[in-house]
């Protein structure tokens, strides 16, 4: 496909993973292993939270968007992934491209924000159970969800419409095996600057802001269970906060990492080895840190096949 220096490029074509051949059909199966993964366990969990009752709850309400978003956030870049290392054609529409990063903004902010909610709302079952009722009322649980929900949408379509202002140049290959926004930034002609301001002020005070509403959460969960609890409760919470620390760490520290650190320090293997963190294993992890090892959701599980086999 013959082009001028800037014109309207009609399609990308996409890197993807920057790896020896012989090892291409090893991380197919791999990932292909993982994505299974992460559709079975936050279907699993999406599922579990309507059928029962006893998990109506704002925690579990949050948790089942919180997987809604895991598997489309996981969905819009992987299924993409696996068709290219498959096939010879590696191409995506300018269309599709565009489309292919705002559903990927639009659920990598969900997830960011639910996350947020997550952790207040733990911080109010914790820190002030007597109050609990009343300050996670109903129609607060669906105020957060649904703004949530907003601010996502409008953040996800400013940074497409500012880029679709945007011309390109002949280089049409994207070094990524999805389109990310600073991506394709390198490949315009046009004056980016607005671009990056965007992503570096709106991006970043979104992601440290509440990371750090996080952190500050789980830091009020432990001192006030260091202050009135027993060594093994002590223990328990630790490790529930320990294991949610730690996912939520890898999410924010592989997203702060890429998208606010000047790229020039950051080589294209290991830019896709954070990517490939926050799209693919974070997705996969958050169901059973969050949900499937939970008591609640196991008896659940129970009381779901109990009733199948009642039935049959």
């Amino acid at each position: 496909m013959v082009m001028n220096n800037q014109t309207a490029i009609t399609q990308f074509l996409l890197l993807g993973l920057p790896m020896p051949p012989e090892h291409q059909q090893l991380f197919y199966a791999l990932l292909l292993a993982m994505y299974l993964t992460t559709v079975l366990g936050n279907l699993i969990t999406i599922i579990l939270i309507h059928l029962d009752s006893h998990l109506h709850t704002p925690m579990y309400l949050f948790l089942s968007n919180l997987s809604f978003s895991d598997l489309c956030f996981s969905s819009v870049t992987m299924p993409k992934l696996l068709q290219n290392m498959q096939s010879q054609d590696t191409s995506i529409t300018y269309v599709g491209c565009l489309t292919q990063m705002y559903f990927f903004l639009l659920f990598g902010s969900l997830e960011i924000f639910l996350l947020v909610v997550l952790a207040y709302d733990r911080y109010v079952a914790i820190c002030l159970p007597l109050q609990y009722s009343s300050i996670m009322s109903p129609n607060l649980c669906v105020c957060l969800v649904v703004l949530s929900w907003v601010f996502t949408v409008l953040y996800s379509l400013l940074h497409t419409l500012l880029l679709t202002r945007l011309s390109f140049c002949e280089d049409n290959l994207i070094r990524h095996f999805f389109c990310d926004i600073t991506a394709l930034l390198k490949l315009a002609c046009s004056d980016i600057y607005i671009n990056e301001l965007t992503v570096f002020i709106l991006g970043g005070l979104v992601s440290v802001t509440s990371f750090l509403l996080i952190i500050v959460s789980y830091i009020q969960i432990v001192s006030s269970i260091l202050r009135i609890s027993s060594t093994r409760v002590i223990h328990k919470v630790f490790s529930t906060c320990g294991s949610h620390l730690s996912v939520v760490s890898l999410f924010y520290g592989t997203i702060i990492g890429l998208y606010f650190c000047p790229s020039s320090n950051i080589s294209t293997a290991k830019e896709t080895g954070m990517a490939l963190m926050y799209t693919v294993v974070t997705p996969m992890l958050n169901p059973f840190i969050y949900t499937l090892r939970n008591r609640d959701m196991k008896d659940a599980l129970i009381r779901v096949l109990f009733k199948k086999k009642i039935s049959l």
